[in-house]
């Protein structure tokens, strides 16, 4: 029998079921949210202004009200806007406050998780009279963009290890999220890790008597992770570590796929194939307003592509996720896990996740991508980017493990056979049903996650698993039961 391993039929069913079959990280389990607006994380050097200066970054931070759960996931998203302010950008979004991006932040807030929306430095001149000049001034916003990201990661390590932890998060389970130009951040944070990958071909200019000069310069800018100082970065919160283990992108685009190595962190991809702005394979990025060419890169499925080839994105594989979301990604991502492609009524919508006031001083820019923008089709989006991020962000962060939780005594868990070739029957002595069974390796990582089991039986099945010791996590109402099973 093939099992659905997503919460999100759950919420299709949701008319039908009790709270008591609400789950952390699948549903909105809490009412209301918590909101703290404009706190500085890093004070970096901007040259938005013309000369360099420094600005305060900030952001905003949602908490479910009402949690008692310490230590939670975060999630630090980043909003759209070509790396310009709005209204100057021409497009109808371009801040920490972007509808799509408080939405979003608010779902995930009741779902538990602390969402955190950041601004970051803006500023190139995307009317530069040569494409060159463009390619230059781009990669270095986007190159600052990352810088930021990363500092954006230390701050909340450093507030969690020396000011008391006060906004409750766990610094181990941290996701970065893009919007548009923001996808463009949480995805080359995740591959850019040093350097020296930015000296390839197209990102070499020239100086003024002809030579060759790399456009992004580390003795002016800095290292990556923004962590050393330079002319035109401050290294904040210096000591601490930028890893994070999970990147959403909604739209952007990475520098080059030479970036991408084995070992990076997973990465999940929403995009419209036929984006406008952003390649969903490879080409030149073109710059919403001004319609001017700049450089060329490759998108979500290239990106993807590698992803799985360089198994980055094995964890969703292992999980055999089969739910609505996933079916309807698989029928369309040539089998790349973690690549949601989006088809829309309109071809050259390139966010259909978006909506806007019409009283948007760049409503018309914003009606010519997206003509049948509203709430309506922005929410059916964003419930598909939520039902096909639960499951793996909860699979990725061991999300499993992450909620103080009753331990029930083994005994009321039955495995026959154990050990055992090919399945096991789980069955408990309790009249409570299995809510939900997940299935670890002796180093805690998730390789299966059974979903809405419902049931006081359920048969794991080995399939691809190698021979070994598994520590088996049954869910319940009243707690959780573990017990140890063995593969032969």
């Amino acid at each position: 029998m093939k099992y659905i391993n997503n919460i999100i039929l759950l919420i299709i069913l949701s008319w039908s079921t009790t709270l008591m079959a609400q789950e952390r990280y699948f549903d909105e389990i809490f009412d209301n949210v918590k909101v703290t607006s404009d706190i500085t994380y890093a004070t970096n050097i901007t040259v938005i202004t013309g000369a360099p200066a420094p600005q305060e970054l900030k952001l905003d931070i949602y908490e479910p009200e009402g949690d008692p759960v310490t230590a939670r996931p975060l999630i630090i998203m980043f909003h759209s806007g070509n790396f310009l302010p709005y209204p100057v950008n021409q497009s109808t979004n371009g801040t920490k406050t972007d509808n799509a991006v408080v939405s979003m932040a608010e779902r995930l807030a009741k779902m538990g998780y602390v969402v955190a929306s950041a601004t970051y430095r803006l500023g190139w001149n995307p009317l530069a009279s040569s494409q060159a000049e463009r390619v230059s001034l781009l990669i270095n916003a986007a190159y600052r963009g990352v810088q930021d990201a990363n500092t954006s990661v230390r701050f909340f390590k450093k507030t969690a290890d020396v000011d008391g932890n006060p906004y409750k998060i766990d610094p181990d389970r941290i996701v970065l999220w893009g919007f548009g130009t923001g996808g463009y951040i949480s995805m080359n944070t995740a591959v850019l890790d040093v350097y020296e990958k930015t000296l390839i071909p197209k990102f070499i200019g020239v100086d003024t008597s002809g030579n060759p000069r790399p456009m992004v310069i580390s003795q002016i800018s800095g290292d990556p992770q923004g962590a050393v100082t330079a002319p035109i970065n401050i290294a904040n919160h210096a000591g601490y570590s930028s890893s994070f283990q999970l990147s959403v992108n909604l739209g952007g685009a990475i520098g080059d796929t030479s970036w991408i190595d084995p070992g990076m962190v997973p990465m999940i991809s929403y995009q419209v194939p036929t984006d406008p702005f952003a390649p969903y394979t490879e080409g030149i990025v073109i710059v919403p307003g001004v319609n001017l060419p700049v450089v060329e890169v490759q998108g979500s499925y290239l990106v993807q592509q590698l992803a799985n080839a360089y198994g980055n994105n094995d964890a969703f594989v292992a999980a055999n996720l089969d739910d609505v979301y996933t079916q309807t990604a698989d029928s369309r991502n040539d089998g790349y896990e973690g690549l949601f492609p989006f088809l829309t009524s309109f071809p050259l919508d390139s966010a259909p996740w978006d909506w806007w006031d019409a009283t948007n001083i760049n409503n018309a820019n914003g009606l010519m991508t997206n003509p049948d923008m509203s709430f309506a089709k922005a929410m059916l989006y964003a419930d598909s980017i939520i039902g096909y991020f639960a499951p793996r962000a909860y699979v990725v962060l061991n999300l499993a493990t992450s909620v103080d939780e009753t331990i029930l005594p083994d005994a009321e868990l039955k495995a026959m056979p154990n050990p055992a070739h090919s399945e096991i029957l789980v069955a408990t002595t309790s009249a409570e049903p299995i809510r939900e069974i997940t299935l670890m390796d002796v180093n805690g990582k998730v390789v299966k996650s059974y979903r809405n089991v419902d049931n006081q039986y359920f048969t794991v099945h080995r399939n691809d698993l190698s021979a070994g010791v598994y520590m088996l996590h049954a869910r319940l109402d009243k707690g959780v039961i573990t017990k140890k099973i063995i593969f032969q």
